[in-house]
């Protein structure tokens, strides 16, 4: 169940800094502010579905939102994992496509939505934040490209090592010697951000664990040789 949450004024939001958001003056700040909403979602809530028409963006104030499409068979590939800041629907919004994907919460989530008009109006009136919103579809093509690539060159075992120094870039906690990922993915999960089967990730998992790369804690995985890591997938600590 989708509960509305207060609604925190932008120019007020602690996630803003980590946004596209960042540097939009306060009058158009508030702009936005009068026509968004501020929405609670629960985990395994689903906030848009792959093509339907987008009628506004997405901006993450709190949790992570995985975005994903599914194929026929019914196995999803994970695209990316969305979180604190980042902001979802632009490109098919701007594209005036339907949504090419699917986004669904994998951790309880605050999402605040913005209206296509008041999007747009704040857009076409601030030159750098347009440039800004150009500058980040360009790099989703580029990630998407280095995705592309990796999927056809690089072993499932390169894939993993990679995913998992992301996930601890990103979510990791520090704990001595060792890095614990603080977010719960299913297996199934990292397959579907790696692109393999169930079957093949709780294997290198496994083995990953007893080579002492890893450890595993439930679902939560710790990271204890990083650099170890880094060399498999092929990239130099």
């Amino acid at each position: 169940m989708n509960v509305h949450a207060h609604n925190t004024p932008c120019e007020l939001c602690a996630s803003r800094k980590h946004s596209l958001l960042s540097d939009l003056p306060e009058s158009q700040l508030c702009h936005l502010s009068e026509y968004k909403n501020l929405i609670s979602h629960r985990k395994g809530q689903i906030l848009f579905y792959e093509g339907t028409k987008p009628l506004g963006i997405f901006c993450i104030n709190a949790g992570v939102v995985k975005v994903y499409k599914t194929a026929s068979n019914g196995k999803e590939q994970i695209i990316h994992l969305a979180k604190k800041g980042d902001f979802l629907g632009y490109s098919a919004l701007l594209g005036e496509e339907n949504y090419t994907s699917s986004a669904m919460i994998i951790e309880d989530a605050k999402i605040c939505f913005i209206p296509r008009e008041a999007f747009l109006n704040t857009l076409t009136k601030n030159t750098e934040f347009f440039k800004r919103v150009t500058k980040a579809i360009s790099h989703e093509l580029g990630v998407m490209e280095a995705k592309l690539t990796d999927a056809t060159q690089k072993s499932i075992r390169e894939r993993l090592a990679f995913v998992l120094l992301q996930l601890a870039d990103t979510y990791g906690i520090e704990g001595g010697d060792s890095m614990k990922i603080d977010l719960i993915l299913s297996r199934e999960e990292i397959a579907g951000i790696v692109g393999t089967a169930t079957e093949s990730v709780i294997r290198l998992l496994s083995e990953f664990k007893k080579d002492d790369l890893i450890d595993l804690d439930g679902k939560r995985i710790i990271i204890k040789d990083k650099r170890g890591l880094a060399r498999l997938s092929d990239f130099y600590a």
